[in-house]
């Protein structure tokens, strides 16, 4: 079975994912490895990565997204808040409604990413909150992430399709 790996990495986040997937995966049925591109698609699954954007993915994912046909489809993703995985569902479901309905998806994975240091500027800047320092403390605990045990839980799920 062929397969690509397609990703959209704002912060180099979910382009390590990627090259996870790339390295846990036999290099000789690779068709594709490169952000979103018509040249995926001729392989028989593909392994579609994004970045969160507004609770969904990219846009330049959800274009990719809507280009699909009858492939077999694992989706991952990086978000900057995590330690929730009633979150992490709710943007899967998010992205999972941009697939069509021939489209088979076989698997998902998601985890923390870490974010641009403008962001943190940015929540420095807020009013002094109970909100302020819970997006200080979820930044500065992003901050390592993806790291090794993300990448091993990938490896894990890549491993029940």
């Amino acid at each position: 079975m062929t397969y690509s790996v397609v990703y959209s990495s704002k912060t180099g986040n979910t382009r390590m994912l990627a090259e996870a997937i790339r390295s846990f995966l036999p290099n000789e049925n690779c068709t594709y490895m490169g952000e979103p591109s018509s040249q995926a698609l001729v392989a028989d699954r593909i392994y579609v990565g994004f970045w969160t954007d507004k609770g969904t993915c990219d846009p330049e994912t959800a274009a990719f997204l809507s280009e699909l046909t009858t492939q077999e489809v694992f989706l991952f993703g990086t978000a900057g808040f995590g330690g929730s995985a009633e979150y992490f569902e709710k943007i899967l479901a998010e992205v999972k409604q941009k697939l069509g309905p021939q489209v088979r998806l076989i698997g998902t994975y998601m985890c923390q990413g870490k974010m641009p240091q403008g962001v943190r500027r940015r929540y420095e800047a807020m009013e002094e909150s109970p909100r302020r320092q819970m997006l200080l403390d979820n930044f500065d605990q992003a901050l390592s992430h993806p790291d090794e045990a993300d990448l091993q839980c990938l490896k894990d799920a890549l491993q029940t399709i």
